[in-house]
């Protein structure tokens, strides 16, 4: 279907898309709210700044279509191609270099730059990530330089000067290898994001063919005299072509590797891939969609569903909750998700309805606007969440943590199945303290919050004074029933009441007309206080000046 047909039957009234051949469909701006997109086809479809909500893509296909892969793989190969033919030069340089009219400074920059410079950077890149590859190669560049210059200086002047020349000689060599390998390596990672590791026996195929080529070229020329220049060049960059390859495929799959690098050619293989960027994807279903080279960046995600969706580490992830490893991984295989440890992780509007997040430690993390319906928290250590306007309704809470969470009303609190929680870490301050709770009343005492004001003394408390200002306060707010629930003494001089209020009450008007109109009356109740004692005091003056009198 194109794409104008989809708008004008959407318009008409349809909703059921499904199965459709959507292939480069734009359907950009577009509300499309409530659609079923389910088993479509949308390689290369533009869905950017689209109204999604509650769109159904169940097992649809996403990323680029056949001809785009073609390009990608073409411009690959290209880019590859030029990597071999300049280390082929590179190879071919390094025996042309010493001949008797090259003095020991050449002879010695070649041997070094064929043998000595790509051996520190391979082990360090395999080992560890380019950056660490690229200080080897500088490190171990300068060393090659001092002796370079050293075995050819006479004087200190001398030295100098050769130190020079040999470093820029050497870094040459080094830039010129960096270059070649930051092609090899992006190449790695488009070929692997584009069709797989069987991608690596194209390139390996191409990293000694094309050498053969040349060698065979440059020999028909005259340029290599006997066989073993050919095999010098085929061997040289053959295997340096591969080994840069076969790192990007490690780049690929080890997401902490080489970061920008990664998004680099990752985001350049996608460019006519599927799109939602800026789209809103508030509870769209992506279970068991397809969704390699797809763009998500800046896309609206609230409660979205990646339920076992395929290929989502290939797509374009942008700033939203998808940028994590752990958390994509746990969207995708939510019943996957015991013992992990997502400390601070951004969970905000994630979708793990029935999410197994037993023994979890989710401490300080964020759970805004997230969904857990039914989830297996047992255990789970909640200190410091972020829950407000969570959905937690019939979720499994025995044995968690919930030392300081953060919860207000709008955290669904509904039929929780918990027996016991506990108010501190390692399994402290267990409430209930001693059996377990009925049904409803850990719901029950965590929601009593929401429908109290807090009033706190810390110098003492006038009984008379709060009355008073609560028959006042009711006064003023005649349509909202007030009554204190209770008062805690905290010691040290602290009270604290809790006054009970309905839940549409404004509690911050409340609090601040309790606290202006008891200060008022506290200060009255003490002035009358201090009258009572003066004139207390006054009347036993009387009495001695008269007894003082009649003796």
């Amino acid at each position: 279907m194109k794409a104008v047909e989809v708008i004008e039957q959407y318009k008409s009234g349809r909703r059921d898309f499904r199965s459709q051949s959507l292939r480069g469909c734009n359907f950009k701006n577009q509300d499309l709210s409530g659609a079923d997109f389910s088993g479509c086809d949308i390689r290369g479809a533009n869905f950017s700044r689209a109204n999604l909500t509650e769109v159904k893509f169940e097992k649809a296909k996403a990323g680029l279509r056949k001809r785009s892969v073609v390009i990608s793989l073409m411009v690959a190969i290209l880019l590859i191609s030029l990597a071999i033919f300049v280390l082929s030069w590179y190879a071919y340089l390094v025996q042309i270099i010493p001949t008797p009219q090259y003095s020991r400074l050449g002879l010695l920059s070649v041997i070094a730059s064929l043998s000595v410079i790509p051996l520190p950077f391979c082990v360090f890149a395999w080992r560890q990530n380019i950056l660490a590859g690229v200080i080897a190669l500088v490190v171990i560049g300068l060393i090659i330089a001092i002796i370079m210059a050293i075995s050819t200086a006479n004087n200190v002047f001398s030295f100098f000067i050769n130190t020079l020349v040999a470093a820029g000689l050497v870094y040459i060599f080094v830039a010129l290898f960096i270059a070649i390998a930051i092609i090899g390596i992006c190449v790695g990672i488009m070929i692997g994001a584009l069709i797989g590791l069987k991608g690596i026996v194209l390139i390996e195929a191409l990293a000694f063919i094309l050498p053969l080529v040349l060698a065979l070229f440059f020999n028909s020329n005259g340029a290599f005299l006997n066989p073993s220049s050919a095999f010098i060049v085929i061997a040289f960059s053959g295997v340096l072509t591969l080994f840069f390859v076969l790192l990007g495929w490690l780049t690929l799959k080890k997401e902490n590797r080489d970061l920008l690098l990664r998004k680099f050619a990752i985001t350049f293989s996608m460019l006519a891939g599927t799109s939602f960027f800026k789209a809103n994807l508030n509870a769209t279903d992506f279970t068991r969609a397809t969704l390699k080279s797809t763009n998500f960046n800046q896309a609206i995600m609230n409660k979205t569903i990646f339920k076992q969706a395929i290929k989502l580490e290939l797509a374009r992830p942008g700033k939203t909750l998808l940028i994590n490893p752990h958390v994509r991984e746990l969207l995708i295989n939510p019943s996957k998700g015991t013992d992990q440890d997502l400390t601070k992780a951004d969970l905000r509007g994630a979708n793990l309805d029935g999410a197994n997040l037993q023994r979890t430690n989710l401490r300080l993390a964020d759970l805004s606007q997230a969904s857990f319906r039914y989830a297996n928290l047992r255990e789970a250590n909640l200190t410091e969440v972020n829950a407000v306007n969570a959905d937690l309704s019939h979720a499994t809470l025995t044995g968690a943590c919930v030392e300081n969470w953060n919860i207000d009303a709008t955290t669904q609190l509904d039929n929780i199945d918990c027996q016991y929680v506990y108010l501190l870490n390692n399994q402290k301050e267990r409430r209930p303290s001693s059996g377990e709770f009925e049904p409803g009343e850990f719901t029950q005492l965590f929601e009593e919050v929401f429908d109290t004001v807090d009033l706190i003394f810390r110098d003492g408390m006038d009984w008379k004074a709060l009355m008073n200002t609560l028959k006042e306060v009711q006064v003023q707010n005649e349509d909202t029933p007030l009554q204190v629930q209770a008062i805690e003494n905290k010691g040290n001089g602290v009270f604290v009441v809790k006054v009970h209020v309905p839940p549409n009450a404004n509690k911050e008007k409340i609090h601040q007309e309790f606290t202006e109109i008891y200060q008022i009356k506290a200060q009255l109740a003490a002035q009358d206080e201090q009258l009572k004692f003066l004139r207390e005091q006054n009347t036993d003056l009387m009495q001695i000046i008269k007894i003082q009198a009649n003796n």
